[in-house]
């Protein structure tokens, strides 16, 4: 899983190394672009995403057509809700207004968003794949699939960002169509995968146009979703949208944003890898009816995360400056990212403390309480606290919204431990 998000994660990365070769004209686009797409995206994704708690249950309990039905739901809800996702990412106005862009940088976000459009429905559907093959212990297939999107990814991006004979130079807009490109072929090779390989013939999943969407599938889906959804989509703006106040600083600024955030971001998979494993032995525990195992792994990752955030934050807090001249060579851009690295050790910690917790009591179908911390912590503190910081009487600017974020992270955290705590007590009654 550890592989294979980041293989996910170096989408952003390859697009973040070439845009700083481009300029920071382009970065900045990038920077509110991708903060748009990766909003409208991973809140959608969080609704999707419910297919894992359910089919992982379902895979403890040995119904692998359940699960398998499960699953064919879950693409039916990727479908309909890549529509309203798609028309947001065509039309990005809102987000250009709330970066207050001028007219030459919000012609290079639409040149981002408006290829990430046609991403957004394949993207969608592997998430389904991905959500359900993690939960019934396949996640080398997805691992497979994830690398073979990042070398066709890379060639990709090089043609159509700096241009090849007759293929013009698109910059940041050749970012987006490389990506709709490889996440299409992704979304497809996923689909030969379901029918050629063996492994997945228990759980009887048909091609999906042979099937129909069945309302109290949807409807469960949907209901865990809706929470989930919401949690992962107040997590990730109250990280994408200090990129749209960041880049009323101007270009500079949210140019080393974008750096600290991709780095942020990189170091986030692992902690994602780990949670994401832990959520999915939890539910297939608790589908077995074994809550002992359930409550030891839960206890387990969240120990084994704090010790592997704690260290790797350590690592690239003291070595940022050698990791920020990996990205860019302007020194402008350098000195804008640099002093937001300072955050990194405490920031990384505590993202990873509150994802493991937030995906283990997923697994425990517990997803509407977490989803008002976050409401509370990142959006409250965080966004609201940043904006204080950044924009009131001391002007803190972008280091404003990262010091602020890092504490709404750490408060998330927790409380999050605190809710897994009581979550694991009341289990551990019911099973006296």
């Amino acid at each position: 899983m550890l592989v294979g998000q980041l293989a996910v994660m170096m989408f952003s990365t390859v697009d973040t190394l070439m845009m700083g070769r481009v300029g920071p004209q382009d970065l900045a686009g990038l920077a509110v672009g991708s903060a748009a797409y990766v909003t409208i995206f991973v809140g959608l994704m969080g609704i999707v995403l419910a297919v894992g708690p359910i089919a992982g249950r379902q895979f403890g309990a040995d119904d692998l057509p359940g699960s398998g039905r499960s699953f064919m739901q879950a693409q039916w809800l990727a479908l309909l809700l890549c529509v309203p996702g798609s028309l947001a990412l065509w039309f990005p106005d809102p987000f250009i207004w709330l970066a207050q862009l001028d007219a030459a940088q919000a012609e290079k976000v639409r040149a981002y968003t408006r290829p990430e459009a046609f991403a957004l429905p394949a993207a969608l559907l592997f998430a389904a794949f991905r959500g359900f093959s993690t939960a019934v212990s396949r996640p080398k297939a997805v691992m497979v699939l994830q690398l073979a999107g990042l070398a066709a990814k890379v060639p990709l991006n090089a043609v159509l960002v700096f241009g090849w004979g007759a293929i013009p130079a698109l910059g940041v807009g050749g970012c987006g169509w490389a990506t709709a490109i490889a996440m299409t072929a992704q979304a497809l090779a996923a689909q030969v995968l379901l029918r050629r390989d063996g492994f997945y013939q228990p759980f009887r999943i048909p091609p999906l146009w042979q099937t129909r969407p069945q309302r109290a599938e949807l409807a469960g889906l949907v209901r865990l979703g809706l929470p989930m959804g919401g949690s992962i989509l107040v997590e990730v703006t109250g990280f994408t949208f200090m990129a749209f106040f960041v880049a009323r600083l101007g270009a500079t600024p949210v140019a080393g944003h974008q750096i600290a955030v991709n780095l942020i971001a990189m170091m986030f998979m692992i902690a994602l890898a780990l949670a994401t494993a832990a959520g999915t032995l939890v539910a297939q525990q608790l589908g077995a009816g074994d809550k002992r195992a359930a409550r030891t792994v839960g206890r387990h990752a969240v120990v084994l995360t704090a010790l592997v955030a704690a260290s790797v934050g350590a690592v690239v807090a003291f070595a940022r400056e050698s990791i920020v001249g990996l990205y860019t060579s302007d020194a402008a851009t350098a000195a804008a990212a640099l002093p937001l690295l300072v955050w990194v050790w405490f920031f990384h910690l505590g993202d990873a403390l509150q994802t493991v917790a937030a995906y283990v009591l997923r697994a425990y179908q517990v997803a509407t309480l977490p989803m008002v911390i976050y409401v509370v912590a990142l959006w409250g503190l965080g966004i609201g606290g940043g904006y204080l910081l950044a924009f009131g009487p001391h002007g803190a600017g972008a280091v404003g919204f990262w010091q602020a974020a890092t504490a709404g992270l750490l408060t998330a955290a927790l409380l999050l431990g605190l809710l897994l705590r009581r979550v694991f007590d009341e289990n551990r009654e019911s099973a006296l």
